[in-house]
Protein backbone atom coordinates (compact mmCIF):
# COMPACT_ATOMS: atom_id res chain seq x y z
CA UNK A 1 0.00 0.00 0.00
CA UNK A 2 1.45 3.60 -1.08
CA UNK A 3 2.64 5.49 1.74
CA UNK A 4 1.60 9.02 2.49
CA UNK A 5 3.36 11.82 1.40
CA UNK A 6 2.56 15.93 2.49
CA UNK A 7 4.85 16.24 -0.66
CA UNK A 8 4.70 14.96 -3.77
CA UNK A 9 7.56 16.12 -5.96
CA UNK A 10 8.10 15.33 -9.29
CA UNK A 11 11.73 15.11 -10.38
CA UNK A 12 11.13 15.29 -13.85
CA UNK A 13 14.19 14.13 -15.68
CA UNK A 14 16.29 16.53 -13.43
CA UNK A 15 19.26 14.51 -10.90
CA UNK A 16 21.23 16.07 -8.19
CA UNK A 17 23.47 17.03 -10.83
CA UNK A 18 21.15 19.08 -13.09
CA UNK A 19 18.95 20.95 -10.63
CA UNK A 20 16.87 18.46 -8.51
CA UNK A 21 18.60 19.28 -4.95
CA UNK A 22 17.19 23.04 -5.20
CA UNK A 23 14.05 21.87 -5.80
CA UNK A 24 14.52 19.07 -2.60
CA UNK A 25 15.49 22.28 -0.51
CA UNK A 26 12.58 23.94 -1.25
CA UNK A 27 10.01 21.38 -0.52
CA UNK A 28 11.58 20.72 2.78
CA UNK A 29 11.09 24.28 3.17
CA UNK A 30 7.30 23.96 2.83
CA UNK A 31 7.35 21.03 5.19
CA UNK A 32 7.09 20.60 9.07
CA UNK A 33 9.88 18.91 10.59
CA UNK A 34 8.77 14.87 10.54
CA UNK A 35 6.85 15.68 7.37
CA UNK A 36 6.89 12.87 4.38
CA UNK A 37 8.47 14.01 1.54
CA UNK A 38 7.78 11.95 -1.78
CA UNK A 39 10.59 11.68 -4.93
CA UNK A 40 9.39 10.59 -8.18
CA UNK A 41 11.45 10.00 -11.21
CA UNK A 42 11.91 7.42 -13.62
CA UNK A 43 15.64 7.60 -13.02
CA UNK A 44 16.78 4.91 -10.27
CA UNK A 45 19.93 6.30 -10.63
CA UNK A 46 18.98 8.95 -8.22
CA UNK A 47 18.25 6.33 -5.41
CA UNK A 48 21.91 6.16 -3.92
CA UNK A 49 22.62 9.71 -4.44
CA UNK A 50 19.07 10.42 -2.13
CA UNK A 51 19.92 8.17 0.40
CA UNK A 52 23.54 9.41 0.89
CA UNK A 53 22.01 13.28 0.74
CA UNK A 54 19.65 12.07 2.99
CA UNK A 55 22.09 10.68 5.72
CA UNK A 56 24.46 14.03 5.39
CA UNK A 57 21.54 16.23 6.16
CA UNK A 58 19.90 13.75 8.98
CA UNK A 59 17.10 12.88 7.14
CA UNK A 60 15.58 9.55 6.76
CA UNK A 61 14.65 7.68 3.70
CA UNK A 62 11.58 5.05 4.52
CA UNK A 63 10.01 3.93 1.52
CA UNK A 64 10.77 2.97 -1.92
CA UNK A 65 8.09 1.51 -4.32
CA UNK A 66 7.99 1.49 -8.14
CA UNK A 67 4.90 2.62 -9.63
CA UNK A 68 4.18 2.14 -13.60
CA UNK A 69 8.00 1.98 -14.02
CA UNK A 70 9.06 5.23 -12.09
CA UNK A 71 10.16 4.92 -8.78
CA UNK A 72 9.39 7.00 -5.63
CA UNK A 73 11.03 7.83 -2.47
CA UNK A 74 9.92 8.94 0.55
CA UNK A 75 11.80 10.06 2.80
CA UNK A 76 10.76 12.00 6.45
CA UNK A 77 12.00 15.53 7.55
CA UNK A 78 14.29 15.72 10.41
CA UNK A 79 15.78 13.44 13.32
CA UNK A 80 14.52 10.57 13.90
CA UNK A 81 11.30 9.93 16.66
CA UNK A 82 11.98 9.52 20.38
CA UNK A 83 12.02 6.40 22.02
CA UNK A 84 11.36 4.32 18.77
CA UNK A 85 14.37 1.71 20.28
CA UNK A 86 15.28 0.31 23.15
CA UNK A 87 18.59 0.83 24.48
CA UNK A 88 19.48 -3.17 24.44
CA UNK A 89 22.42 -5.28 23.84
CA UNK A 90 21.98 -6.66 20.18
CA UNK A 91 21.07 -10.24 20.07
CA UNK A 92 19.38 -10.12 23.73
CA UNK A 93 15.97 -10.46 22.33
CA UNK A 94 14.71 -12.73 19.61
CA UNK A 95 11.99 -12.56 17.49
CA UNK A 96 10.13 -15.04 15.51
CA UNK A 97 7.76 -14.73 12.91
CA UNK A 98 6.66 -18.36 12.57
CA UNK A 99 3.81 -17.57 10.14
CA UNK A 100 2.15 -14.71 8.45
CA UNK A 101 -1.17 -15.69 7.77
CA UNK A 102 -4.11 -14.60 10.35
CA UNK A 103 -7.18 -14.39 11.10
CA UNK A 104 -7.51 -10.81 10.76
CA UNK A 105 -6.80 -7.84 8.31
CA UNK A 106 -5.62 -5.57 10.97
CA UNK A 107 -5.21 -2.00 9.11
CA UNK A 108 -1.90 -1.24 10.35
CA UNK A 109 -0.07 -4.35 10.07
CA UNK A 110 3.23 -3.66 9.92
CA UNK A 111 3.56 -7.25 7.69
CA UNK A 112 0.79 -7.32 5.89
CA UNK A 113 -0.90 -10.10 7.54
CA UNK A 114 -4.28 -11.38 6.59
CA UNK A 115 -6.36 -14.34 6.45
CA UNK A 116 -4.95 -14.47 2.79
CA UNK A 117 -1.79 -13.79 3.15
CA UNK A 118 0.33 -16.64 2.56
CA UNK A 119 1.37 -18.13 5.19
CA UNK A 120 5.46 -18.36 4.40
CA UNK A 121 5.43 -20.57 8.03
CA UNK A 122 8.99 -20.91 9.64
CA UNK A 123 8.56 -24.40 10.37
CA UNK A 124 8.86 -26.38 13.83
CA UNK A 125 12.65 -28.05 12.57
CA UNK A 126 14.19 -24.73 12.23
CA UNK A 127 12.26 -23.42 15.33
CA UNK A 128 14.08 -26.29 17.07
CA UNK A 129 17.36 -25.61 15.54
CA UNK A 130 17.09 -21.61 16.58
CA UNK A 131 15.98 -22.57 20.13
CA UNK A 132 18.96 -24.49 20.73
CA UNK A 133 21.95 -22.39 18.95
CA UNK A 134 20.01 -18.99 20.54
CA UNK A 135 20.60 -21.16 23.95
CA UNK A 136 24.05 -21.23 23.06
CA UNK A 137 24.22 -17.70 22.00
CA UNK A 138 22.72 -16.80 25.56
CA UNK A 139 19.34 -15.05 24.22
CA UNK A 140 17.32 -13.58 27.17
CA UNK A 141 13.95 -13.48 25.76
CA UNK A 142 12.43 -14.89 22.52
CA UNK A 143 9.23 -13.27 21.06
CA UNK A 144 7.12 -15.08 18.54
CA UNK A 145 5.00 -13.50 16.13
CA UNK A 146 2.91 -13.42 13.00
CA UNK A 147 0.55 -13.37 11.35
CA UNK A 148 -1.57 -14.70 14.02
CA UNK A 149 0.91 -17.87 16.17
CA UNK A 150 -2.24 -19.37 16.97
CA UNK A 151 -3.24 -20.36 13.76
CA UNK A 152 -0.40 -22.65 13.41
CA UNK A 153 -1.52 -26.48 14.16
CA UNK A 154 1.97 -27.01 15.42
CA UNK A 155 2.17 -23.74 17.89
CA UNK A 156 2.37 -25.60 21.04
CA UNK A 157 5.70 -27.69 19.84
CA UNK A 158 6.80 -24.39 18.42
CA UNK A 159 6.45 -22.79 22.07
CA UNK A 160 7.74 -25.40 23.90
CA UNK A 161 10.90 -25.76 22.22
CA UNK A 162 10.99 -21.91 22.47
CA UNK A 163 10.58 -21.58 25.99
CA UNK A 164 13.13 -24.07 26.61
CA UNK A 165 15.53 -22.24 25.35
CA UNK A 166 14.80 -18.64 27.33
CA UNK A 167 11.96 -17.44 28.41
CA UNK A 168 9.18 -16.71 25.42
CA UNK A 169 6.26 -13.65 24.94
CA UNK A 170 4.11 -15.21 22.23
CA UNK A 171 2.22 -12.33 20.54
CA UNK A 172 -1.67 -13.06 19.51
CA UNK A 173 -5.27 -11.11 19.05
CA UNK A 174 -6.28 -13.81 21.51
CA UNK A 175 -9.46 -15.08 19.77
CA UNK A 176 -8.34 -18.34 19.11
CA UNK A 177 -8.43 -20.07 22.78
CA UNK A 178 -11.21 -22.89 21.93
CA UNK A 179 -11.29 -26.17 20.98
CA UNK A 180 -7.93 -27.92 20.26
CA UNK A 181 -5.99 -24.29 20.43
CA UNK A 182 -7.65 -24.17 24.24
CA UNK A 183 -6.15 -27.47 24.70
CA UNK A 184 -2.60 -26.29 23.08
CA UNK A 185 -2.82 -23.16 25.84
CA UNK A 186 -3.42 -25.30 28.38
CA UNK A 187 0.02 -27.79 28.07
CA UNK A 188 2.07 -24.78 27.76
CA UNK A 189 5.01 -23.72 30.66
CA UNK A 190 3.09 -20.92 32.53
CA UNK A 191 6.31 -19.76 34.32
CA UNK A 192 8.21 -19.81 30.79
CA UNK A 193 5.49 -18.74 28.73
CA UNK A 194 4.13 -14.59 28.50
CA UNK A 195 0.55 -13.74 26.15
CA UNK A 196 0.68 -10.47 24.95
CA UNK A 197 -2.50 -10.21 23.67
CA UNK A 198 -3.43 -6.84 21.19
CA UNK A 199 -5.95 -4.46 22.66
CA UNK A 200 -6.26 -1.34 20.74
CA UNK A 201 -8.51 0.59 22.46
CA UNK A 202 -10.88 0.59 26.62
CA UNK A 203 -14.40 0.34 24.24
CA UNK A 204 -14.69 -1.78 21.36
CA UNK A 205 -15.27 1.38 18.69
CA UNK A 206 -11.67 2.50 17.52
CA UNK A 207 -10.42 -1.52 18.16
CA UNK A 208 -12.99 -2.60 15.91
CA UNK A 209 -12.30 -0.09 13.60
CA UNK A 210 -8.87 -1.25 12.88
CA UNK A 211 -10.03 -5.04 13.36
CA UNK A 212 -13.12 -5.88 12.28
CA UNK A 213 -16.73 -6.01 13.79
CA UNK A 214 -17.16 -7.63 16.93
CA UNK A 215 -12.88 -8.17 17.82
CA UNK A 216 -12.94 -6.42 21.14
CA UNK A 217 -15.50 -8.40 23.05
CA UNK A 218 -13.67 -11.86 21.45
CA UNK A 219 -10.54 -10.76 22.39
CA UNK A 220 -11.29 -9.49 25.78
CA UNK A 221 -13.14 -12.84 26.22
CA UNK A 222 -9.47 -14.62 24.81
CA UNK A 223 -7.70 -12.30 27.96
CA UNK A 224 -10.18 -13.50 30.82
CA UNK A 225 -9.43 -17.22 29.46
CA UNK A 226 -5.38 -16.70 29.01
CA UNK A 227 -5.60 -15.09 33.20
CA UNK A 228 -7.95 -17.97 34.23
CA UNK A 229 -5.59 -20.63 32.50
CA UNK A 230 -2.93 -19.01 35.01
CA UNK A 231 -1.00 -17.16 32.30
CA UNK A 232 0.67 -14.07 32.30
CA UNK A 233 -1.02 -11.47 30.15
CA UNK A 234 0.71 -8.60 28.52
CA UNK A 235 -1.90 -6.02 27.26
CA UNK A 236 -0.59 -4.17 24.12
CA UNK A 237 -1.80 -1.27 22.31
CA UNK A 238 -1.36 0.15 18.67
CA UNK A 239 -2.17 3.78 19.07
CA UNK A 240 -2.68 6.89 16.59
CA UNK A 241 -2.09 9.70 18.97
CA UNK A 242 -0.55 10.75 22.84
CA UNK A 243 -4.42 11.17 23.55
CA UNK A 244 -5.42 7.60 23.18
CA UNK A 245 -2.38 6.70 24.62
CA UNK A 246 -3.38 8.22 27.76
CA UNK A 247 -6.98 6.85 27.42
CA UNK A 248 -5.28 3.41 27.26
CA UNK A 249 -2.97 4.35 30.50
CA UNK A 250 -6.06 4.97 32.35
CA UNK A 251 -7.78 2.21 31.35
CA UNK A 252 -5.17 0.09 32.39
CA UNK A 253 -4.86 1.69 35.71
CA UNK A 254 -8.68 1.00 36.69
CA UNK A 255 -7.84 -2.45 35.62
CA UNK A 256 -5.04 -2.57 38.06
CA UNK A 257 -2.65 -3.76 35.07
CA UNK A 258 0.92 -3.23 35.91
CA UNK A 259 3.53 -1.34 34.43
CA UNK A 260 5.32 -4.45 33.43
CA UNK A 261 2.25 -5.85 31.87
CA UNK A 262 1.55 -3.35 29.51
CA UNK A 263 2.92 -2.23 26.22
CA UNK A 264 1.65 0.69 24.13
CA UNK A 265 3.38 1.63 20.80
CA UNK A 266 2.81 4.16 17.83
CA UNK A 267 1.57 2.86 14.64
CA UNK A 268 4.31 2.45 12.07
CA UNK A 269 4.62 3.65 8.59
CA UNK A 270 5.15 0.13 7.64
CA UNK A 271 3.52 -2.70 5.53
CA UNK A 272 -0.27 -1.94 5.28
CA UNK A 273 -0.20 1.45 7.67
CA UNK A 274 -0.89 4.61 4.99
CA UNK A 275 -0.43 6.78 8.25
CA UNK A 276 1.65 6.69 11.65
CA UNK A 277 5.34 7.60 12.73
CA UNK A 278 7.74 6.75 9.71
CA UNK A 279 10.41 4.88 10.97
CA UNK A 280 14.06 3.81 8.65
CA UNK A 281 16.64 1.94 9.71
CA UNK A 282 18.85 3.91 11.42
CA UNK A 283 15.54 5.09 14.30
CA UNK A 284 16.10 1.51 15.06
CA UNK A 285 17.86 0.21 17.29
CA UNK A 286 18.12 -3.53 15.72
CA UNK A 287 16.61 -6.34 17.63
CA UNK A 288 17.16 -9.59 15.53
CA UNK A 289 14.12 -11.30 13.88
CA UNK A 290 13.69 -14.25 11.89
CA UNK A 291 11.45 -15.41 9.34
CA UNK A 292 11.04 -17.84 7.02
CA UNK A 293 12.89 -15.33 4.18
CA UNK A 294 15.96 -14.75 6.55
CA UNK A 295 17.05 -12.32 9.25
CA UNK A 296 16.07 -9.07 9.60
CA UNK A 297 17.05 -5.86 11.38
CA UNK A 298 13.94 -4.96 13.34
CA UNK A 299 10.19 -7.53 14.23
CA UNK A 300 8.73 -3.76 12.53
CA UNK A 301 9.87 -3.82 9.01
CA UNK A 302 10.13 -7.78 8.92
CA UNK A 303 9.31 -8.25 5.06
CA UNK A 304 10.67 -5.00 3.91
CA UNK A 305 14.20 -5.20 1.58
CA UNK A 306 15.44 -1.70 3.57
CA UNK A 307 15.58 -4.20 6.76
CA UNK A 308 16.67 -7.71 5.42
CA UNK A 309 19.98 -8.10 6.48
CA UNK A 310 20.88 -11.94 5.69
CA UNK A 311 18.97 -14.29 3.58
CA UNK A 312 21.17 -17.09 5.20
CA UNK A 313 19.81 -17.81 9.28
CA UNK A 314 22.01 -20.78 9.81
CA UNK A 315 24.55 -20.86 11.63
CA UNK A 316 23.21 -18.52 14.23
CA UNK A 317 25.93 -17.21 15.58
CA UNK A 318 27.08 -15.90 12.14
CA UNK A 319 23.41 -13.71 11.81
CA UNK A 320 23.57 -12.51 14.87
CA UNK A 321 27.01 -11.77 13.71
CA UNK A 322 25.85 -10.14 10.81
CA UNK A 323 23.52 -7.83 12.29
CA UNK A 324 25.92 -6.93 15.07
CA UNK A 325 28.18 -5.89 11.83
CA UNK A 326 25.66 -3.94 10.37
CA UNK A 327 24.95 -1.93 13.44
CA UNK A 328 28.67 -1.24 14.22
CA UNK A 329 28.39 0.46 10.43
CA UNK A 330 25.85 2.16 11.33
CA UNK A 331 26.98 3.80 14.54
CA UNK A 332 30.31 4.36 12.63
CA UNK A 333 28.58 6.16 9.62
CA UNK A 334 26.91 8.50 12.69
CA UNK A 335 30.36 9.05 13.66
CA UNK A 336 32.17 10.19 11.06
CA UNK A 337 28.91 12.50 10.05
CA UNK A 338 29.72 14.37 13.68
CA UNK A 339 33.50 15.15 12.23
CA UNK A 340 33.52 15.16 8.30
CA UNK A 341 32.48 19.12 8.33
CA UNK A 342 35.04 20.10 11.10
CA UNK A 343 36.44 23.54 10.40
CA UNK A 344 38.61 24.00 12.75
Amino acid sequence: MRASANVELDAGSKTFASGLLPDLIAALRRSRKGDLVAVISGDPRIGPELEAWCRFTRNSLVDTAVEDGRTRWVLRYGEAPENVGEDRPVGSRLWLYTNFDCNLSCDYCCVRSSPKAPRRALGIERVRRIAIEAAELGVREIFVTGGEPFMLPDIGDILAACAAAAPTTVLTNGMLFAGRRLETLRSLPRERVTLQISLDSPTPERHESHRGKGTWARTWKGIERARAEGFRVRLAATVSTDAEAEEFRSFLDAHHVSEENRVIRRIALRGAATRGVAVARADLVPEVTITAEGVFWHPVGAEDNDLLVSGEIFPLAESFAAVRHAFYRESEHQRRLATIFNCA
